[in-house]
């Protein structure tokens, strides 16, 4: 398994792994199990990706010696409730990555999108910030079983020794700040960091605690932004997101949007065009 480890709470917990030195993407792996009728909580590891992807059918770069995982769970709850999961997952990310990344490695995001001040911050929907540049992704896919049950398939891919070039937007990658933690190591203590956080969400009873947390960690809630939507632009100030994860802009005319989808840009990079 190439070096792979789960941490012990993942391990006592039952999570089962696959670990790979190069693969074509951990998230297909996933979910080929899924349509094969596997019952879950089984994850895949890779130091490669070849055909990774990201949100959107984006190519999502990852070079040897970065981190790319994918989690199959298949979740009691309903559709509505297990597209929450982004969050546990957005919440596990970050607590794995401040547990990784010493705090005086990192300095205060270039963009002022950092959270007032948090050296490693959550970007909505599904992005982890270092410096206010991205580091990590995250990517959330419905498969169906067998039995007709919903299989989710939860992707994270972590700029360990690499951050892609030629990107609309800043990114950065562990060693680029300083640190010297393999994606092996990082896995490990994500798989622990996840069981914190599905602990927490609860089967969906604790989605507010989730989104509480999520909250506690983003990055620019007071900030200037604009979203990019099927070819609109709403600028405004970002205020929070709801109850059901929404992104909530106060627009420039005052009215309270709610955002569902779509490509966001703090601070300097708030003047995107549509």
């Amino acid at each position: 398994m190439t070096g792979f480890w789960l941490g012990p709470r993942a391990a006592t917990r039952g999570y089962r792994l696959h670990g790979y030195d190069s693969v074509g993407s951990t998230s297909t792996e996933a979910a080929q199990a899924a349509a094969a009728g596997d019952a879950g909580d089984v994850w895949f590891a890779a130091l490669q990706q070849t055909a990774g992807r990201g949100r959107r059918g984006r190519v999502w770069e990852s070079p040897h010696g970065n981190l790319a995982a994918s989690l199959l769970i298949v979740p009691d709850a309903d559709p509505q409730i297990a597209a929450t999961l982004g969050f546990v997952a957005g919440v596990a990310m970050n607590d794995a990555l401040r547990r990784t990344v010493p705090e005086a490695r990192v300095r205060v995001g270039i963009d002022g999108a950092d959270g007032q001040g948090a050296r490693i911050a959550l970007k909505w929907p599904n992005d982890v910030l270092a410096d206010g540049a991205k580091l990590a992704g995250i990517l959330l896919e419905a498969h169906r079983r067998p039995d007709g049950s919903t299989a989710i398939v939860i992707g994270f891919g972590v700029n360990v020794v690499a951050a892609p070039q030629g990107l609309p937007y800043p990114a950065t990658s562990l060693q680029t700040l300083g640190v010297s933690a393999s994606a092996i190591d990082l896995f490990g203590v994500l798989s622990d960091s996840w069981v914190d956080a599905i602990a927490l969400w609860d089967n969906g009873r604790g989605v507010a605690d989730i989104l509480g947390a999520w909250r506690g960690s983003a990055a620019g809630i007071g900030a200037e932004v604009a979203v990019s939507r099927d070819g609109d632009v709403v600028r405004g100030i970002f205020e929070t997101i709801d109850e059901t994860g929404r992104l909530m802009v106060r627009a420039n005319d005052n009215r309270l949007i709610a955002i569902t989808a779509g490509d966001v840009h703090f601070g300097a990079t708030a003047s995107v065009r549509n």
